[in-house]
């Protein structure tokens, strides 16, 4: 999952930063609202989590100016403002959820999880595809009581065949959806991170296969019996 923060304050946005990474997000920041009205209308998100005090465009003219350009991602508000009707003006331009600072790390986290599921349907914790299952909460992979736990990229990537298999994914996507659309580090990592998880998969033993589709991408298949 893509998630952008825009936070004015650079010391909480580093730590948000380092705390979404560590829980398995990919993180783009930035510090004011104009750049995060940017991003979020550039970038392919899963979520946003916006400051409503920022310089230039403040979070709610940021999201009221997002949700006029139809953009639907959803939207976690958070400000030092806990006033009852600063909380229903961000709801009425459009926020998804709200948050007052300060906050547990921990109520935030759960937050953003119900916030991405109610994203588009309910979606469950455990991703299932021909035995194979991929728990979005402990970050593990399982098949037939073995079990691993996957490092942040592979998991991501994963999460993002997984959701359609049979699909193909495009190397760019991959790149945009986990690396960021303005990363400078080489295509070829995105081949690097499929051969570690094909190696994990083949480990398990689970009858699938990340299948390359030569100029394309790649897509998740069961394996064909011999």
């Amino acid at each position: 999952m893509r998630l952008l923060i825009a936070e004015d304050d650079r010391d909480i946005a580093k730590a948000l930063t380092a705390l979404f990474e560590h829980n398995n997000y990919s993180v783009d920041a930035v510090y004011n609202g104009n750049d995060g009205y940017d991003y979020a209308l550039e970038g392919n998100y899963d979520g946003i989590i916006l400051d409503i005090m920022m310089p230039g465009m403040d979070g709610l003219e940021v999201l009221r100016a997002l949700r006029n350009a139809e953009v639907k991602t959803p939207v976690l508000l958070l400000t030092a403002r806990g006033e009852i009707e600063d909380r229903v003006s961000g709801l009425d331009a459009g926020a998804d959820d709200y948050l007052p600072k300060p906050f547990a790390a921990s109520e935030l986290l759960a937050r953003v999880r119900a916030m991405l599921r109610r994203r588009d349907n309910y979606q469950d914790e455990i991703l299932e595809f021909e035995g194979l299952s991929l728990n979005l909460s402990t970050f593990e992979l399982s098949f037939q009581g073995g079990n691993l736990r996957l490092v942040s990229r592979e998991f991501q990537m994963l999460q993002l065949l997984m959701q359609s298999p049979g699909s193909v994914i495009s190397t760019e996507q991959f790149m945009e959806r986990i690396w960021g659309w303005d990363s400078d580090v080489e295509v070829s990592i995105v081949w690097v991170y499929v051969s570690n998880l094909r190696k994990k998969i083949d480990k398990l033993g689970a009858p699938v296969n990340i299948r390359a589709v030569r100029g394309v991408g790649y897509c998740l298949e069961k394996t064909i019996q011999s």
